[in-house]
């Protein structure tokens, strides 16, 4: 029944902006913008989450296997997703959802605010060039399984190769970045990670749930109140997650970001 509420909401009002399901009290909104603290969440954030987790149990719009059953779809992966509280034009309290990375395959589905930029697009530049370095990985496979020393010289150039090009689309996805703040001051990746703190941004920078949302709603003239994001599925091996635990956003590809994001705003933590 959610689910359906959840779509009626996003086409009558022709934004993401969703309402809550049962009436809140202006005694829970809060004053100035609020993280997640000591790991728990402002209460609307968690009351918006338990709305968003609803729909994540029931919705039959995409397959994800977040290893929460025992199957056959390989393979598995939890996801984080975010929530941010915000006030519409209206002066209506609702909230807008968004997940990191791509889920399902894709940056784009419905309910979900849009990627800052999606770059998965059928022919656009990241699928072309990961195309690229699937047919160098496989050169590279092929002459493994082939050992003698001409072919380890050709290997290693390969893989030379293969490390230029995958920087190449880096940066060129990175170029095409950009993240607002209420003042409508527009910064890119590189303005906003300078070398004197990072040798190159982390990969995956700009695709976590935090600034997506808070890009929607600068873009859409909307207040945001409260953010907090969640892990959804099975932990990765390459860090601690569990399931439905909130989680502040990362410091290391976000911090920058929602510095300037947030600029005059005043929130209950410095960042």
């Amino acid at each position: 029944m959610w689910r359906f509420f959840l779509i009626d909401t996003m086409i009558n009002n022709n934004s993401y902006f969703i309402k809550f399901n049962k009436e809140i009290s202006n005694a829970l909104i809060p004053e100035i913008f609020n993280y997640i603290q000591d790991e728990i969440p402002h209460p609307l954030c968690i009351e918006a989450s338990h709305q968003l987790q609803d729909y994540l149990l029931t919705q039959q719009d995409w397959i994800h296997n977040f290893g929460l059953e025992k199957n056959n779809i390989e393979p598995s992966i939890g996801k984080m997703f975010g929530v941010l509280i915000v006030e519409n034009k209206e002066k209506e309290i609702g909230f807008l959802v968004a997940f990191s990375g791509k889920l399902a395959g894709k940056n784009i589905h419905d309910l979900f605010v849009p990627a800052i930029y999606d770059a998965l697009t059928e022919e656009g530049f990241l699928n072309t060039g990961m195309i690229e370095l699937s047919k160098i990985n496989e050169r590279i496979a092929t002459l493994y399984n082939i050992d003698n020393k001409e072919n380890k010289v050709l290997i290693n150039q390969l893989k030379s190769e293969r490390k230029k090009h995958s920087n190449q689309l880096q940066k060129l996805l990175f170029d095409n970045y950009y993240f607002t703040n209420q003042y409508q001051e527009m910064k890119g990746v590189y303005e906003l990670f300078p070398k004197t703190l990072y040798k190159n941004p982390p990969s995956g920078t700009g695709e976590c749930a935090g600034p997506k949302l808070l890009q929607y709603a600068f873009q859409n003239e909307m207040k945001p109140l409260a953010i907090a994001e969640f892990w959804w599925g099975i932990s990765p091996k390459s860090i601690k997650r569990k399931h439905k635990k909130y989680y502040a956003c990362c410091e290391e590809k976000c911090t920058p970001i929602l510095k300037h994001m947030m600029l005059g705003i005043a929130t209950n933590l410095s960042i």
